[in-house]
């Protein structure tokens, strides 16, 4: 029989060795530039109540780009968790819908007076929706392989780009004063808002540079430069563009979808297993 004295002495020394235990370093690296991440987003509010719009823009995509690397960072060092995926969704959360929401609000859609509040409202509340959908899909066992080539609506970081699309058009001297158009903003960023929460498939990038052929590696690495290059020197332009190419994309990645769904239909049943 058990000392229940002995007992009770072991319990806090098998704990004590726990809490001391080593952490990998793997492990904190992609939480660290979720962190970076997080504080570009809540720059980019500061910098929009200081009327400072342009470095307000530059901080939700410098919080996009961290974004895109801090995934690939935990799955090429072998350290995702529960935690990082938990911090990842409330960073992405305050950084492509509350920061984005108020950075359009306060330069345009404040002069709509209520109703600019509540667009505001419904871009923030779509993307919390959105995060909460795609992480519920992670756990979906009945999802075909080919279906992890796209998402279910726009993701986050994607709509955010979307929303501040109007910006870009202002730095550009498209648009004299955000307040003047508030009546067509306010409609496209409903639509935005609501394109995060639908069922529309749009072509996912979370598997792409994991593997590529050996004769494309030169081609990539030119055009992640030069999209790089485009970024800095042109950086309205560039992102103008790349928004109106996403919104074109679109109707092709619904067409690629039903393709691939409809050759998934034609496939034979497999067979009951046998008893």
């Amino acid at each position: 029989m058990a000392d229940p004295v002995n007992q009770d002495r072991d319990e806090p020394e098998e704990a004590t060795q726990r809490r001391f235990q080593m952490v990998p370093v793997r492990f904190l690296l992609p939480n660290l530039i979720t962190l970076l991440a997080l504080c570009s987003g809540v720059t980019a509010i500061r910098m929009a109540i200081e009327g400072r719009y342009e470095l307000a823009v530059a901080g939700i995509i410098v919080a996009v780009v961290l974004d895109a690397v801090d995934g690939r960072l935990a799955r090429f060092l072998k350290g995702t968790s529960r935690f990082g995926a938990e911090l990842d969704s409330l960073a992405d959360f305050v950084n492509f819908g509350v920061a984005p929401a108020l950075l359009i609000y306060i330069w345009s859609l404040n002069s709509l007076r209520t109703a600019g509040w509540v667009i505001a409202l419904i871009l923030a509340i779509c993307c919390a929706l959105r995060l909460a959908r795609f992480n519920v899909a992670l756990d979906d066992p009945h999802k075909p392989q080919w279906a992890n080539m796209f998402f279910t609506g726009a993701p986050a970081p994607a709509g955010a780009g979307l929303a501040l699309l109007p910006m870009y058009l202002g730095f550009l001297g498209l648009i004299d004063d955000g307040h003047d158009y508030a009546i067509l903003i306010g409609p496209y960023i409903v639509v935005v808002a609501l394109l995060m929460v639908s069922r529309v498939p749009t072509f996912s990038g979370k598997n792409f540079g994991s593997r590529i052929p050996r004769e494309t590696v030169l081609p990539v690495l030119g055009l992640v430069a030069f999209a790089a290059i485009m970024l800095i020197a042109y950086p309205w332009e560039f992102l103008s563009v790349v928004a109106i190419a996403y919104l074109v994309m679109i109707p092709i990645s619904m067409r690629s979808y039903r393709r691939h769904k409809a050759s998934d239909a034609q496939l034979p049943e497999a067979p009951p297993p046998s008893a």
